[in-house]
C-alpha cells in the first residue's frame, strides 16, 4: 500500500490535536511532519498527552514544501493566505485549509462540504474545510433549500461547546464562566453565515431567505446542536422522504425517524438530522461534533475523497452515547 505523505501545520490546538488522533490511526497516512511554532522541540505526546504510545513525533517549526502529498492547515483565521505565499507547495500537493480564509472559493479552493460538493472535492488540490456551525446548519437545511421550501425568514438557533472557541483561553471560555451558564454571541451576524448563504445560493439560484441565526455558548466541551424552522405547507412524510433522498449517498449524514440527542454525534464524524412538522412549521434538528464533522473529521473525509479512498477510512468512530 502506497501511503500518503502528510503534514499538519498548526497542530498544537484542539483541531490540530483531533487531526493527529485521526491520522496516526489512518491506514493510508504516513504522518511525516507535525508543525507548531509555539511547541517546537516538544514531543507531540507532551502537548497532546492522550497520544502517548500512539505518536513518537516531535513538533517542528520547519515547513516541508517538498516531498509531501497532503498538507492540513490549522492556522488561525486570516493567516493562511500569507502562509501559502511564504511557503509555496507543489501544485500536486493536496492542501486542506481549516480556516475561514478561502471558504469563498477564492484562489482555486473548493468548498469542502462533501454532501454538496463531493464531485468537485474528488478532483481538487485545494479544499476549504467548512466551519462547525456552518456544517450543522447547512446539513440541517440543504434539502429544504434545494427544494425551494423557504419563502421567508428561516429561524435558526445553534449551541456549541467550549472547544469551539479554540484552545487559547478567553473570558467566555473559562470554566467558571461556562459552567452552569449559557450566553448568546454574534446575534444574526455570525461569520459562518457567509459560507452558508454561498452554498444555499449554489443549491438554489432563487434562494433569498433571511437567515436569523442565534448562536449560543453551551456549558459542555464539545458538540453542536442546531434547531431550524420555517413555515411549510407540505406534510412531515413528504419532508422526511425528501431528506432521505437528498442524503441517500451521504457517508456520514443520517436521517433519524425518532427524537435525537447530541451525544449520538459527539466523538463521531456523523451529522444526525431529524425533521418534524408542528404548528405549520417544518422543524429540523441536527447534531454534530464540532471538532470532528465540524472540523478535523470532515477534513479527513475530504482527504479521503481527494485521494480516491473510501470516505469512511480512518473515521469509523463510536459515539460516547452517555
Amino acid at each position: 500500500m502506497t501511503k500518503i505523505k502528510t503534514a499538519v501545520i498548526g497542530a498544537a490546538g484542539y483541531t490540530g490535536g483531533e487531526l493527529l488522533r485521526l491520522l496516526v490511526h489512518h491506514p493510508n497516512c504516513d504522518l511525516v511532519c507535525v508543525h507548531s511554532n509555539s511547541q517546537k522541540g516538544k514531543k507531540v505526546s507532551e502537548v497532546h498527552p492522550d497520544l502517548i504510545g500512539d505518536c513518537d513525533l516531535v513538533f517542528t517549526d520547519e515547513v516541508p514544501t517538498d516531498g509531501v502529498d497532503a498538507v492540513f492547515l490549522g492556522l488561525p483565521h486570516g493567516e493562511t493566505k500569507g502562509f501559502l505565499e511564504a511557503h509555496p507547495f507543489s501544485p500536486e500537493t493536496v492542501i486542506i485549509d481549516l480556516s475561514t480564509d478561502f471558504r469563498d472559493e477564492s484562489n482555486g479552493f473548493v468548498y469542502g462540504l462533501p454532501e454538496v460538493n463531493k464531485a468537485k472535492i474528488k478532483t481538487a488540490k485545494k479544499i476549504a474545510n467548512p466551519g462547525c456551525f456552518a456544517t450543522g446548519i447547512q446539513l440541517a437545511l440543504a434539502p429544504a433549500i434545494a427544494n425551494g421550501w423557504t419563502k421567508g425568514s428561516v429561524h435558526i438557533t445553534g449551541i456549541t461547546g467550549s472547544t469551539g472557541a479554540g484552545k487559547k483561553l478567553g473570558e467566555t471560555s473559562h470554566f467558571s464562566y461556562r459552567s452552569s451558564n449559557m450566553s448568546v454571541y454574534k446575534l444574526f451576524t455570525h461569520q459562518h453565515l457567509n459560507e452558508i448563504k454561498q452554498t444555499f445560493t449554489q443549491l438554489n439560484a432563487d434562494f433569498d431567505s433571511e437567515l436569523l441565526f442565534v448562536p449560543y455558548r453551551g456549558n459542555f466541551p464539545r458538540g453542536i446542536w442546531v434547531t431550524a424552522y420555517f413555515p411549510f405547507e407540505g406534510t412531515e412524510a413528504e419532508a422526511l422522504t425528501a431528506y432521505q433522498e437528498f442524503y441517500k449517498d451521504a457517508a456520514f449524514t443520517h436521517i433519524a425517524t425518532q427524537d435525537i440527542d447530541m451525544k449520538q454525534a459527539v466523538n463521531t464524524n456523523k451529522c444526525i438530522v431529524h425533521v418534524q412538522k408542528e404548528a405549520g412549521q417544518l422543524v429540523i434538528y441536527s447534531a454534530i461534533d464540532n471538532l470532528l464533522k465540524g472540523a478535523s473529521g470532515q477534513a479527513v473525509q475530504n482527504y479521503n475523497l481527494a485521494f480516491g479512498l473510501e470516505e469512511r477510512i480512518g473515521l469509523n468512530l463510536k459515539s460516547i452515547a452517555f
